[in-house]
C-alpha cells in the first residue's frame, strides 16, 4: 500500500502550510520617475534602477557597482550626535537621472523592497538600509539598553517614514513573516532586517542561565502581530565569530 502526501497538506489536519515566505523571485516594478528589477536573488542580488531626467535617489556609500555617463552623483555630509553614538553612515549618496544604476549589498545577500504609503512607518536594521526614492525619510529611533544588546541591532535602529520605495539588503536570503493579530513568533538574535510590529526580548530556552548564554539562544525577539517583519537567513556576529575560530585552527 502506497501513502501519498499533497504538497499543500501539513501535519496538523491537512490545512494547507502558511509559514514564512521566501521572498527570492525575481521582483519588477516601477515608481515615480523610474523604474527596477532585482536580480540574481538570495546570495548574489543586484538591483537595477533606470532613473528618468532629475529624478534623484539616496543611496547607502561604497554599493554602487555601475552607472551611465549621464547620471550625476552628489555626496552630502550631515552631523548629529546620534550618528555619533550610533556608528552609522555620516555621508548619504545622492544618485540624479537621467540613466542606468546598478547596486548590490555590501555582504553576500539579497535585496527586497518596500512601498510606503503616507502614514506607514517600519523600523529598520542599522545595516539594512541600501536606497530609497526620494519621498522617504529616515530619523534614526533609540531601543531600549536590553533590546540593543540581545537583539543584534545595538542601541540606535532607523525609522523611515513618507511615501515612495524602500530597498533593504541583507545577509543571506530576506524571509517575510506575517502576522495575524495578537499572533506571536520568535526571531533569534541578529536576523532582524525590518519590522512593522512591536517586539519584546523573551527566554525562548529552557536549562538555566549558563546554558542558554552558552548556547547563544537564551533570549529571542518576540514579535506580536498585526504586522511584518522581515529576517535575514544568515547572522554577521556569527559568521564572524566562525571565521575567526577557522583562522585561530
Amino acid at each position: 500500500m502506497s501513502i501519498r502526501h499533497s504538497k499543500t497538506e501539513s501535519a496538523l489536519g491537512g490545512v494547507g502550510f502558511m509559514g514564512a515566505v521566501s521572498t527570492s523571485a525575481d521582483d519588477v516594478g516601477t515608481f515615480n520617475g523610474g523604474s527596477y528589477r532585482i536580480s540574481h536573488r538570495d546570495s548574489n542580488s543586484l538591483l537595477t534602477l533606470q532613473l528618468a531626467v532629475g529624478c534623484p535617489l539616496r543611496v547607502k556609500p561604497g554599493v554602487m557597482i555601475a552607472m551611465s555617463p549621464t547620471m550625476s552623483l552628489r555626496g552630502s555630509v550631515t552631523f548629529g550626535w546620534k550618528k555619533v553614538f550610533a556608528g552609522g553612515e555620516m555621508t548619504m549618496s545622492t544618485y540624479t537621472g537621467p540613466g542606468e544604476l546598478l547596486l548590490a549589498p555590501t555582504v553576500l545577500g539579497d535585496i527586497t523592497v518596500i512601498r510606503f504609503k503616507e502614514g506607514q512607518e517600519w523600523k529598520v536594521g542599522r545595516d539594512a538600509f541600501l536606497a530609497a526614492t526620494s519621498g522617504i525619510e529616515h530619523e534614526y529611533k533609540a531601543q531600549s539598553l536590553a533590546k540593543a544588546f540581545f537583539s543584534g541591532e545595538g542601541l540606535w535602529i532607523y525609522k523611515f517614514y513618507g511615501t515612495g520605495l524602500l530597498w533593504m539588503q541583507s545577509f543571506g536570503a530576506i524571509i517575510k513573516k506575517d502576522l495575524a493579530d495578537g499572533e506571536t513568533y520568535f526571531i533569534n538574535n541578529g536576523h532582524l532586517v525590518a519590522w512593522n510590529c512591536d517586539y519584546k526580548l523573551e527566554r525562548a530556552a529552557s536549562g538555566g542561565i549558563i546554558s542558554s548564554l552558552s548556547s547563544g539562544e537564551g533570549l529571542a525577539c518576540k514579535f506580536t502581530g498585526p504586522g511584518t517583519v522581515y529576517m535575514q537567513t544568515r547572522n554577521v556576529t556569527a559568521f564572524a565569530a566562525q571565521i575567526g575560530a577557522v583562522k585561530l585552527s
